[in-house]
């Protein structure tokens, strides 16, 4: 299907119970952030109907969970051949609506596929366990049943993969789920709804309302009938779900970071440096996992700069839709702009040097959307911005260092804990660095912080609760222990 065909049957709609409806609420336009063009428009979900949604996951609840587990599988992999066959589409859809090219939207929605294969498998490999007890005649088995109906809140920088980590689990798990994506990237979900559709999935185990996260999102975390919250996005909103839950609700918060980079002396500086320049600026540097502060060895320090310097200069930003193989594309946000160049200007302000970028491209075809180059600045200390925030932006600090416990310190030294990155070949140095670094995932000599099949997870103000792997789908259930007595 075509992406614009696409559009047009989701447009200023919600999917509930199965079907997709016109939405009774306001209309919000979604725009083009390469082109500053509107693209189309939702509606705002209304009290009414974020209650019909709720009342359709919760009628399919008890049925979905009751579909044999291989019934869950099979409808998972239909799911994810579908996505995988009308990727093209898709990724034009969110390349128009969140800025990405389009080469890197396409791989977003085949890695959901992937998500759906991968919990279709462990859907079927859930298994119990059978506790000795501490006195003959008796047995105790330990079983996971799904938690219910799952509220799914999610980001606007993944408008596929940040819905398809929650959306799989609760699909594999025999919960229903109700997904409020971002009220700037809706229709990527919306497109994945219509997959839903089209893969024969019951009506009600998938539903998805479009609206502002502070009054729709906001809704679900205080619904009575939404056992579970799934939530991806900054620590400050997943703070005020957790404050704000009216009653005891099972949470799942994969909130902000402030990710370091440390290169020590003995790394190979080719690689850190492809490996800084992918993991600094891929879509925009709009990534919770993205490279945030870089710490260099000093004897590496100015060949580093020299080197990241001119790969990020190298890299080309255009409209993903004029050129799908581009490196970057628009910002997705106006706001997510203004926080680069504010932490721009505050770095420059206390004395950093710039190393590369620092400002938009130039020309026609830039004027009127939210372009940025990949910035680099040089000479940081802890008290800028840049190396104290999350930019959620193409801007990296650097700083040198001349003791491996001085670069410890100083990534550790955030309330922040999702991802830290690391490039070194001398071992001692490897094994000290993957365990000081205090952090839910670690990436030595890669920066490929995550995989589908191991769990995924931030410490202290980066959430609670991980995606991925195993771990993640055990998110989706309650453990219930039973004790038989079968003897004198």
């Amino acid at each position: 299907m075509r992406a614009e065909t696409m559009l047009s049957e989701v447009r200023a709609h919600h999917f509930i119970d199965g079907q997709f409806r016109p939405g009774q609420g306001e209309r919000t336009p979604v725009i083009n952030p390469a082109t500053g063009e509107t693209i189309s428009a939702i509606a705002q979900a209304l009290p009414m109907e974020i209650d019909q949604a709720v009342a359709a996951a919760r009628r399919a609840f008890r049925p979905w969970a009751r579909t044999l587990p291989k019934q869950r599988a099979q409808a998972l992999h239909k799911l994810g051949d579908l996505i995988a066959q009308d990727a093209e589409a898709m990724a034009r859809i969110m390349t128009m609506e969140q800025g990405k090219p389009v080469n890197e939207a396409r791989g977003e929605i085949l890695k959901l596929a992937e998500a759906c294969h991968f919990y279709a498998e462990e859907a079927v490999r859930v298994h119990g366990e059978i506790v000795p007890n501490d006195q003959p005649g008796f047995q105790s088995l330990v079983v996971r049943e799904p938690i219910g109906v799952v509220g799914a809140i999610t980001p606007w920088n993944y408008p596929a993969e940040l819905v398809g980590w929650k959306l799989c689990a609760s699909l594999a798990s025999g919960c229903t789920i109700i997904i409020k994506p971002a009220d700037i990237t809706p229709f990527t979900a919306l497109a994945i709804a219509a997959k839903v559709q089209e893969a024969g999935i019951p009506s009600g185990v998938v539903n998805v309302l479009t609206g502002r996260g502070s009054v729709v999102g906001q809704a679900l975390v205080e619904h009575p009938d939404v056992d579970k919250i799934a939530f991806t996005g900054s620590s400050a909103v997943g703070l005020q779900i957790q404050r704000s839950c009216p009653r005891i609700k099972r949470l799942s918060l994969e909130l902000g970071g402030n990710c370091p980079l440390i290169v020590a002396a003995s790394a190979d500086l080719s690689a850190a440096v492809a490996g800084a320049t992918r993991r600094s600026f891929r879509n925009m540097g709009q990534i919770c996992i993205a490279i945030n502060r870089i710490y260099v060895a000093r004897p590496l320090y100015e060949p580093f700069l020299e080197a990241f310097g001119k790969a990020a200069e190298a890299l080309t930003v255009a409209n993903g839709l004029d050129n799908p193989g581009a490196d970057c594309g628009a910002m997705a946000s106006a706001d997510a702009l203004e926080k680069t160049k504010a932490h721009l200007e505050d770095g420059r302000a206390r004395g950093a040097r710039l190393i590369a970028g620092g400002a938009a491209p130039i020309g026609p075809a830039f004027a009127r959307g939210l372009f940025f180059r990949p910035t680099v600045l040089a000479d940081c200390t802890p008290e800028m911005l840049v190396m104290s925030e999350e930019t959620f932006g193409p801007l990296v600090g650097i700083s040198v260092f001349d003791e491996l416990d001085e670069a410890i310190l100083r990534a550790n030294d955030t309330p922040y804990g999702l991802a830290a990155y690391a490039f070194a070949r001398d071992l001692s140095e490897v094994h000290r660095l993957s365990e000081e670094l205090d952090y839910g995932n670690v990436a030595v000599n890669n920066v490929d912080a995550g995989i589908m099949n191991a769990p995924y997870g931030g410490r202290k103000q980066s959430g609670v609760g991980c995606e991925h792997g195993r771990e993640g789908l055990l998110e989706y259930f309650n453990f219930k222990h039973i004790r038989l007595k079968y003897g004198p």
